[in-house]
């Protein structure tokens, strides 16, 4: 099973479309959001344009209330951060780099995707791979998003590219 990991939308429905249009393609049923979605307007896009589950921590660029997202049956909120099992794996997501440490105190987690900076990047610490999909916005840095693979481990970055309505790689 692919699950896409995005951050850092910033409003920008553009991209937002696209790759959830790219997820539809590849029957991708689960989603993490690391934060900054932004209005209740792109929320509302992402719960109803998504089929599968969503799990969303809040980012720090939010105009939406929180309560708002009660709305969505399939919004799995996990307030600042949160640890979640999938596929036999613990996952971790905050937003901002420095809840982290946070997310670590709650037990030992096999990966961790976090927002925030918009630069997209993977790194080894401990045993845990950390990644930050970068910005699905496209603020600062290309537009970006992360793929795991859960059956063979695999995490690709990807850059959303505005033409050809698809994702290649960089």
């Amino acid at each position: 099973m692919f699950v896409v990991i995005i951050s850092d939308i910033h409003d920008n429905l553009t991209n937002l479309k696209k790759s959830l249009s790219w997820c539809k393609e590849n029957q991708v049923e689960r989603l993490i959001c690391c934060g900054d979605v932004c209005n209740s307007d792109t929320l509302k896009y992402l719960a109803d344009n998504f089929a599968g589950t969503i799990d969303l921590v809040l980012g720090n660029m939010e105009l939406y209330e929180e309560k708002e997202i009660s709305r969505y049956k399939n919004i799995n909120y996990l307030g600042l951060f949160g640890i979640i099992n999938l596929a036999g794996k613990k996952i971790g997501i905050c937003h901002k780099p420095e809840l982290i440490a946070k997310v670590k105190e709650f037990g030992h987690c096999d990966l961790i995707f976090y927002g925030h900076t918009h630069q997209p990047w993977i790194r080894e610490e401990e045993g845990v791979l950390i990644a930050n999909p970068g910005t699905l916005g496209g603020v600062f840095f290309k537009a970006s998003l992360a793929i795991w693979n859960s059956q063979t481990g695999g995490l690709e970055l990807k850059i959303l590219e505005l033409m050809n309505n698809g994702l290649i790689e960089n």
